[in-house]
């Protein structure tokens, strides 16, 4: 059984079981904390696809989430589309606009790269913020076309309110496993690919890999466009989870908080960034009621991790099986 095969009925197994959380805990708090989950579940497994399998030091992934979230407020705000149908559309939108900052972004290397994602980020967040000239005039008040700083809402809902009454967020849930599973399966059939070679290749030795005709610029860019879709997509169901899009979508804190699950995880691995959600997300929640040392406790597990574990705690996994594994040498006669 190849690596890909493995890992895709692992990915439909823990699906399967997580299919039946609903059934035996029935806590709505615990099963829209799962849901949110499953949200950064996606972002940070195509983050990790470009960040640890190909090498790119891009910080564009919450603007990213941002521009599916707004894309599908701004479609079931102003046209009126159901949010399922926005949800897709947002993500098509959100590889358009992940292409154009690869073109602007992905010539350059290293720092010069994470920089200038960082500064388009902050730039399509300033100009959301700044947008204080009247597109409409509902009874609410003036509306500015992006929303301004107070954002989005009323825009619709995927409809489980109507099917479910008050267990709407069940069906949230399953729709947010759906889209964690497809994004999961994506970045796997990625990793263990002949796409994931070739960036992996170019991450390693990429003066080796260009002269085996493997473009640095193409195959960045496509890996960087095709992993917005489940960005743009998160980001848009996202906004159908919660209702509500603002500017806290582009959210620094937000940022470093799931650049944190991948660095605890592993980066480059499959399941590396799912398992450091899961663990930041515990340790999150377990330090609540501690207010600001809850941030200090989080900033000491990701100092901790970068110093004693850089690999994450797939490589440590990953290393102790090896060792397990490697046969003693035989004695001399």
């Amino acid at each position: 059984m190849s690596a890909r095969t493995r890992d895709i009925l692992i990915a439909l197994a823990l699906a399967g079981l997580l299919a039946l959380v609903p059934l035996f805990i029935g806590t709505r708090y615990i099963i829209t904390q799962m849901t949110l989950f499953f949200i950064w579940a996606m972002v940070v497994s195509q983050w990790n696809l470009v960040l640890g399998v190909a090498g790119i030091f891009s910080l564009a992934q919450m603007a990213l989430f941002a521009v599916g979230a707004y894309a599908t407020a701004m479609l079931g705000y102003y046209f009126g589309i159901p949010i399922l149908l926005a949800m897709p559309v947002a993500g098509f939108v959100t590889v358009v606009v992940s292409a154009l900052i690869g073109l602007a972004c992905l010539r350059l290397r290293g720092p010069y790269v994470a920089l200038l994602t960082l500064a388009i980020a902050q730039v399509i967040y300033l100009v959301v913020v700044n947008d204080t000239e009247c597109f409409t005039n509902p009874p609410s008040g003036c509306m500015p076309l992006f929303g301004g700083v107070r954002g989005f809402s009323r825009f619709g809902d995927l409809g489980f309110r109507g099917l479910l009454g008050s267990k709407w967020y069940i069906g949230h849930y399953y729709v947010g496993l759906f889209l964690a599973v497809l994004a999961v399966v994506f970045s796997i059939a990625i990793i263990r690919g002949p796409l994931g070679l070739a960036f992996q290749a170019l991450r390693d030795n990429p003066g080796y890999a260009t002269s085996r005709g493997i473009s640095r610029f193409k195959y960045q860019l496509w890996v960087f466009s095709l992993s917005a879709f489940f960005t743009g997509l998160a980001g848009a169901f996202y906004a159908a989870q919660f209702g509500v899009v603002g500017p806290i979508v582009f959210s620094i804190a937000m940022l470093l908080f799931l650049l944190s699950m991948i660095v605890v995880g592993g980066m480059g691995t499959v399941w590396g960034p799912l398992l450091g959600a899961a663990i930041l997300m515990l340790a999150d929640e377990g330090m609540r009621e501690f207010g600001d040392w809850r941030d200090i406790g989080l900033g000491l597990i990701l100092a901790l991790f970068v110093i004693l574990l850089p690999r994450g705690l797939m490589g440590l996994m990953t290393a102790s099986h090896s060792g397990l594994n490697r046969q003693p040498p035989k004695a001399s006669k």
